[in-house]
């Protein structure tokens, strides 16, 4: 074979060569899928673990929930409570809900009807009096969380429960206005306090 022979055969062998690449290309993207060449980082452990809301009350001291009967203008009736932040998350607020089923004057009216304050200590209190009579002292630092009409929606000033782990020793009192007059008498009020924990705003971490 001459010069120009061998010239001619491999220009023919390209071709077909190059002829063989583009019907296997074809026939590939006629099956609807194109290869590309492509490549991974080393995997980049993240773990994200949500926190959890959790608060609890739990009781100190005399019978929660009470009742009592006879209750006059300049009455007061007062209870402890531990309110806890058991969960792994911090709070944003604290709010205590009191609502009652059935309104009537004690609760429908905001000035003369009942009201409720709520305090806390930054130790436990210290319980006296008797069961129909309790009384509670502070031996740390006392301060008052909320007050107003008994029937409303308090968010508690800066509560130690808004820490994870913390608690809040609280008492909630509740009490007769001496301007109650005698369209106060004979009414009766069933009050429940419902307290929830709000979580704090959300971050860049």
């Amino acid at each position: 074979m001459n010069a120009k022979n061998i010239a001619a055969s491999s220009t023919a062998r390209k071709v077909v060569g190059s002829l063989g690449v583009i019907g296997a290309a074809a026939a590939v993207a006629g099956m609807g899928t194109f290869g590309n060449f492509t490549d991974s980082s080393t995997p980049v452990a993240t773990t994200i673990q949500s926190g959890t809301l959790s608060i609890d009350v739990t009781q100190q001291g005399f019978t929660v929930p009470v009742t009592t009967s006879n209750f006059v203008p300049g009455d007061s009736l007062t209870r402890a409570v531990n309110l806890v932040n058991d969960g792994s998350s911090a709070l944003g607020s604290v709010s205590l809900a009191s609502t009652v089923a059935a309104p009537s004057v004690l609760t429908t009216d905001a000035i003369n009807g009942l009201q409720l304050a709520v305090k806390g200590c930054s130790v436990a209190w210290t319980q006296g009096g008797t069961a129909q009579a309790p009384t509670y002292t502070c031996s740390g630092t006392e301060r008052l969380l909320a007050s107003g009409p008994a029937v409303t929606n308090f968010v508690l000033s800066n509560p130690a429960s808004l820490v994870a782990g913390a608690t809040d020793y609280l008492t909630f009192a509740i009490s007769l206005p001496t301007s109650a007059d005698n369209t106060f008498q004979g009414k009766s009020a069933a009050l429940s306090l419902t307290f929830t924990g709000t979580q704090r705003t959300g971050s860049v971490r």
